[in-house]
């Protein structure tokens, strides 16, 4: 299917697509504060700036939506048009996202990944259940 936005339309749209305080971002963020856990937000000393951290757990949380971190969910499908592009920059962030992980536990941290397809009924509570287990771990 074509691109029903002329080049500026859609350049315009997609600039207008925040990386911090998304909705996904907020719903955790919010269920967080609601249960006591304090935190620091988008952390530029640590890989890959996390979403939320908690630095006297050494823990935090990735806030991913599936399209551009490639959650393999219903929720995400290869763009149609722009291809290479579009191939290669969701690769790239994949990529990215991994290497952080890693560099992270090297560094003694633990990770959540919070997906936006998470954020929906009926799966939301069952996240914020797992959510809930891992900030109560060691």
């Amino acid at each position: 299917m074509t691109d029903v936005l002329t080049t500026a339309q859609r350049r315009y749209c997609m600039s207008q697509i925040r990386s911090k305080d998304t909705k996904p971002e907020q719903i955790v963020r919010k269920w967080l504060w609601s249960n006591g856990f304090r935190y620091r937000l988008h952390y530029k000393k640590l890989p890959g700036k996390p979403d939320i951290v908690f630095p006297g757990r050494k823990k935090v949380i990735f806030v991913h939506g599936c399209f551009w971190h490639k959650h393999r969910c219903r929720f995400f499908k290869w763009p149609a048009t722009n291809e290479s592009f579009w191939k290669e920059k969701i690769e790239s962030n994949a990529k990215r996202d991994k290497r952080n992980r890693v560099a992270l536990k090297k560094e003694g941290w633990q990770f959540f990944v919070v997906w936006e397809c998470e954020l929906k009924s009926p799966k939301i509570d069952k996240t914020f259940q797992k959510l809930c287990e891992f900030m109560e771990s060691e």
